[in-house]
């Protein structure tokens, strides 16, 4: 190019007659216009190349979509003014979800012909004309949108708008974009112009009518803003609904209430703009624009009104499905943008972004959502616990500071409960309780609040691993005397301590807590992490959670829902394998076509075995421990129904969770203490909770008795051993040397139950788990004879009241006895021998036990904060300064290995968030 220019520049200076100037004009002339084809071809191979480059990235898109069919289209197309339809399990309707748009069909012969007009001048001169996409349009859009210089809304024909609206979603990413022009232009091939327009006309978002709800289609928009049908609107009325869908909360002359905004000027203006484009395009006379222009539109809108409210029936049911499948359309759509929903999670503005995108589609499309949830079975459950709601607690009415209005309202604390009957091996939740009043309280206290699970965790975390690992059998001692682990002293329920050895079975059966925390202690140093067994059956805890021995007995630092417990309480049934649980059984878009259908997520937690013996274990509560009451209370045959109690500290929290082969049902109940304060439950909880549970057990088995399948036997795989041991030290039988002599011990046999491991030989000192050097002494001296305080129960707090008390207010009753687990063939496989002892008056009347156990004193973990003084039933003062989470170092322990201890905490309710900060140890 630069010699080229040289060229011209020396031929110019070279000139010296006219004929040479005409010759090198010539010449020059034929230069430039080379130039100027060169770069015409230039600019041509550029464009024929950014074409095909277009066409193929549109292509490659389009390719990725998948091509739906006429029925399809047709089906979504019309789809409109509809929500998402919920159904229970039988088919049988929950209800339409409430529609953000309100609005009703119309045909296109019943739209006044100036409206049909004026939305063709507005928003597509040329819609008769094109095939769906205009070339020059969409040009001059890509063109504003690549260098931001005029509006960004010009590339869109009428049946592009229809497309996106009633297709796709509303984002505006260039694919996005690509497919919105592949479907157009598919829309247009098999539909009439007529066609499109008219659903186009009923699709569109119109703003708000006069009663501030937002309106769908040129009906509702006639409607809620004239008071007439489309069919009937002047040229004015039908010049302002057709501007409104540029920008209808900036036109629209309602605000949200459904007054008449202040200022409705820029919407007159867009009016009279769409009145010049009929008349410039000839829809309308002169005469007729500067009439409909000078028209007094303002009088003729409607006056403000109020809009009915719809009362929802089953709105725990309708807000639960409508959370879940909104959850998964929120996954489906990021998957199908190639975003994983764990990244969205950590994306806020892009998770807001999708939440509202699944939200519209929930809540403006008509998909169908079947659902689990046997409409009978809850509606049984229900009535059993708003029947017995009065029966549950004290109802507190409180004056209390409201959080939206600062202004201060008297509110009223009534005990809640959540409930979940879940079916065993499909994981379907068949029935719920969310709470006894939606509207008092639209929160879910069976998903969405997080609660201490108290001793119910106790078979999870502690004796399932234990026996998993062939660490404990059935019949295993542990240790139940006072003891420390640095700053963590764990006693039983009401401040006590049983002062014995007390089996591994008869500590789940009446719910003790120094065994239990001696036996996680020895577990975890043993190298058994518990973690790996929770995560599989669903409950996620954090390392320094499972670091605090509280843990076991409940303390943990935010809680676990009733599903959760439920569903990881149902491992056990199920033979060691856990099944996830799930409510949102299937979605059906408007076309008919399955987009979700639930697929079963099976892991394997414990083996047969270990599930078998936990079983045996657990019998034992429902037949003589914490809750015996349960074998006089069902109207069902308890032979095969497993199940544990549990209660946080001060009887915050207070569970029961039993299952059959068929089913587990827990139930929870508790304060939600919103407004900061510290409301309790009763002394007596556990037999409250105990017979609302057998109330709905004895319901679900009236109503179906399959779903519970009581007579189905768990039997005994091949692979648990029974030992015949003996029953005060939980080994085989031998000897031992006592003050010198040789003498044997065989007096008292049973049998225990083990799945890898087996029974210990007998020795003086090394068959206990957590005991010290003392607590052998004792048990031997008091075993040969000696009259000691060996097995006498003992209050080591302010607690005033009896053991025989504690005993009766919180289960089974048991005050006295050396109840070793000695169970009848109809409770357990465990039998004890006819042998008597020659020393039996050492552990009669003397040995005696609380009746469940326990509550410990500042036991477990904990991270809230709660700074109220209260005195609990026992009498004991307890201010709770105290932050939680001092954890403590490793200390010696009583079997002398080293050990994490809990801090000291009291929990603090926090039901408005659903959590529970600062949980603390379960009492039984």
């Amino acid at each position: 190019m630069k010699n080229l220019w040289n060229s011209i520049v020396n031929s110019i200076k070279g000139i010296k007659s006219w004929s040479d100037f005409a010759t090198k004009a010539n010449l020059t002339i034929e230069v430039i216009r080379r130039i100027v084809l060169y770069i015409i071809a230039g600019l041509f191979v550029m464009l024929s190349l950014t074409v095909g480059l277009g066409f193929g990235y549109v292509s490659a898109l389009t390719n990725q979509v998948a091509v739906p069919s006429k029925h399809e289209m047709r089906t979504q197309l019309q789809d409109v003014n509809n929500s998402t339809s919920l159904y229970f399990a039988d088919k049988q309707k929950v209800e339409d979800l409430q529609k953000t748009l309100t609005g009703k069909r119309v045909s296109l012969d019943n739209v006044s012909p100036y409206l049909k007009k004026a939305v063709v001048a507005t928003e597509d001169s040329d819609f008769y004309k094109h095939s769906g996409v205009e070339p020059k349009s969409l040009f001059r859009a890509i063109l504003s949108d690549i260098t931001g210089i005029g509006t960004q809304t010009g590339g869109s024909t009428l049946t592009q708008q229809t497309v996106k609206m009633q297709l796709l979603s509303s984002e505006t990413t260039w694919k996005r974009k690509a497919v919105e022009i592949f479907l157009a232009m598919r829309v247009d091939k098999y539909f009439t112009k007529d066609e499109i327009l008219e659903d186009y006309l009923n699709a569109a978002t119109l703003g708000r009518n006069n009663k501030g709800q937002n309106i769908q289609g040129v009906q509702a928009a006639s409607k809620g803003l004239f008071g007439k049908d489309a069919a009937d609107l002047n040229l004015a009325e039908s010049a302002f609904v057709a501007g409104l869908p540029q920008s209808p909360s900036i036109y629209t002359p309602y605000d949200n209430k459904g007054k008449i905004k202040k200022d409705i000027s820029l919407g007159m203006k867009r009016k009279n703009i769409v009145l010049f484009r009929m008349y410039r395009d000839k829809k309308i006379s002169k005469a007729e624009y500067n009439e409909a222009k000078n028209f007094d539109l303002k009088g003729d809108f409607l006056k403000p009104d109020k809009a009915k409210n719809k009362k929802i029936k089953y709105g725990y049911v309708y807000n639960l499905l409508t959370e879940q499948t909104r959850t998964i359309l929120i996954k489906r759509l990021a998957k199908n943008d190639g975003i994983s929903y764990k990244a969205l999670k950590k994306d806020k503005s892009l998770y807001q972004k999708y939440y509202t995108q699944a939200d519209t589609e929930l809540h403006n499309k008509h998909y169908r959502v079947d659902s689990t949830i046997n409409k009978k079975l809850y509606n049984d459950l229900n009535e059993q616990a708003q029947g017995f709601q009065d029966n549950l607690g004290t109802t507190h009415t409180d004056n209390a500071t409201d959080p939206n209005t600062g202004k201060s309202i008297k509110v009223k604390e009534p005990v809640q409960n959540g409930s979940v009957l879940l079916d065993n091996k499909s994981g379907q939740v068949l029935a719920f309780v969310g709470g006894l009043d939606f509207k008092n309280s639209q929160l879910n206290h069976a998903f969405d609040t997080q609660r201490s699970p108290g001793s119910s965790i106790k078979p999870l975390i502690t004796f399932g691993p234990a026996i998993e690992n062939g660490m404990i059998g059935s019949q295993s001692m542990l240790a139940d005397f006072k003891t420390k682990y640095k700053k963590y002293a764990p006693t039983d329920y009401g401040e006590t301590i049983q002062n014995r050895f007390i089996s591994a079975r008869e500590t789940l059966e009446e719910s003790y807590n120094i065994p239990s925390v001696n036996l996680y202690n020895y577990i975890r140093q043993n190298g058994v992490s518990s973690k790996q067994y929770m995560e599989k059956m669903g409950i996620n805890l954090s390392d320094d959670e499972y670091k605090q021995l509280g843990i076991t007995l409940g303390g943990t630092a935010t809680g676990v829902t009733v599903l959760q417990q439920a569903s990881a309480f149902s491992t056990f049934a199920n033979k060691g394998t856990h099944v996830n649980p799930y409510v949102v059984d299937k979605i059906t878009d408007p076309t008919g076509k399955v987009i979700y259908q639930h697929k079963h997520k099976k892991k394997k937690v414990f083996s047969k075995e270990t599930s078998y013996i936990m079983q045996n274990m657990l019998h034992g509560v429902v037949t003589k421990g914490t809750a015996s009451a349960l074998s006089y209370e069902s109207n069902f045959s308890t032979k095969n129904l497993f199940g544990k109690t549990g209660t946080s500290n001060d009887y915050r929290d207070n569970w029961f969770i039993g299952s059959t082969d068929g089913m587990t049902l827990a139930s929870w109940i508790g304060y939600d203490n919103f407004y900061g304060n510290n409301y309790n439950l009763a002394s007596n909880s556990t037999d409250i909770n105990q017979e609302l549970w057998s109330r709905m057990a004895n319901a679900v088995y009236k109503e179906d008795p399959d779903v519970m399948n009581v007579h189905k036997k768990f039997n005994r795989p091949e692979g648990v051993s029974s030992y015949k041991v003996d029953k005060e030290t939980g080994t085989n039988t031998g000897t031992i040397e006592y003050n010198g002599i040789t003498s044997k011990v065989n007096q008292h046999t049973t049998n225990s139950l083990y799945y890898k491991g087996q029974p210990k030989n007998m020795s003086y000192d090394s068959f206990a788990i957590g005991a010290k050097p003392k607590n052998y002494r004792l048990f031997w001296n008091n075993y040969f004879g000696r009259n000691n305080s060996y097995g006498e129960v003992k209050q080591l707090g302010k607690n005033s009241k009896s053991a025989k008390e504690i005993a009766s207010e919180n289960g089974s009753g048991r005050t006295s006895g050396f109840s070793n687990s000695t169970n009848s063939n109809q409770s357990s496989e465990v039998t004890t021998s006819g042998d008597s002892s020659t020393n039996s008056n050492s552990r009669g009347s003397t040995n005696s036990t609380t009746s469940n156990g326990n509550q410990e004193t500042g036991t477990g973990s904990g991270n809230g904060n709660n700074r109220t003084s209260s005195s609990n039933s026992n009498g004991t003062t307890m201010t709770d300064e105290s932050t939680g989470n001092s954890s403590g170092n490793n200390s010696e322990s009583n079997t002398g290995s080293s050990s994490t201890s809990s801090g000291s905490s009291t929990n603090s309710g926090n039901g408005s968030s659903g959590v529970m900060n600062g949980l603390i140890g379960g009492t039984e």
